[in-house]
């Protein structure tokens, strides 16, 4: 939610342009979550909590699973894919990494949607092919991507940052249109908390009862 209302409301180029003590109100006129319709592929744990957050903002939420039956809920209406291509202007990846799943996401994929999208990806790097995000990007077909993941996080930064860096990398590092984090979506140290007790809580309910 962070990175994509950072994005639609440009507050990083913002930030910047201040900081450098220039007042550029309308040139960084934002656009608004409410009305608009999402598209959710995937509707596990993490798809399931970005919809609960985003039907706040008084918008239309779909969601895809394709291993999921009858998965629609307060926060999301189940469709298919078609429907979601259709519909949606703000879509986010919500899918395991498989090579099912290996660069699902490519130029077809992006140009298949009928309407220009912003989109989020907090899954796995691998799941979108940079490349073709950025033909998208740069035909206006995607208005703004949100990447917690990167289909480069096997490489030494230290070592792109040496000269090795491919274009498409190059591309999203010097977009407005983009905004990057380094997986940390729910990197929290309130996650960090949940995480240890519910893993402690399943430990102890082992221990108790034995193995199954």
């Amino acid at each position: 939610m962070a990175m994509l209302l950072s994005v639609m409301n440009h507050l990083n180029r913002g930030d910047g342009e201040v900081r450098q003590l220039q007042w550029k109100r309308e040139e960084n006129r934002g656009c608004e979550i409410g009305g608009k319709t999402v598209g959710i592929i995937g509707y596990g744990n993490t798809g399931r909590a970005f919809a609960k957050k985003i039907s706040g903002f008084g918008c239309e939420v779909l969601t895809y699973d394709k291993y999921l039956i009858n998965c629609g809920d307060n926060f999301a209406i189940q469709v298919s894919m078609e429907e979601l291509k259709a519909e949606a202007e703000i879509v986010s990846l919500h899918i395991p990494y498989s090579e099912e799943n290996h660069y699902l996401v490519d130029r077809d994929f992006l140009f298949s949607f009928e309407k220009d999208i912003y989109l989020i990806n907090t899954s796995r790097g691998k799941v979108l092919r940079t490349e073709d995000l950025v033909t998208a990007l740069e035909s206006g077909k995607v208005k703004g991507a949100c990447l917690d993941v990167l289909e480069y996080e096997r490489h030494s930064f230290e070592s792109l940052a040496q000269g090795d860096l491919p274009s498409a990398m190059a591309y999203l590092i010097s977009s407005e249109k983009v905004l990057l984090s380094p997986h940390v979506a729910g990197w929290t140290v309130e996650s960090y908390y949940k995480l240890s007790s519910v893993l402690y809580d399943k430990i102890k309910a082992w221990m108790e009862s034995g193995p199954a």
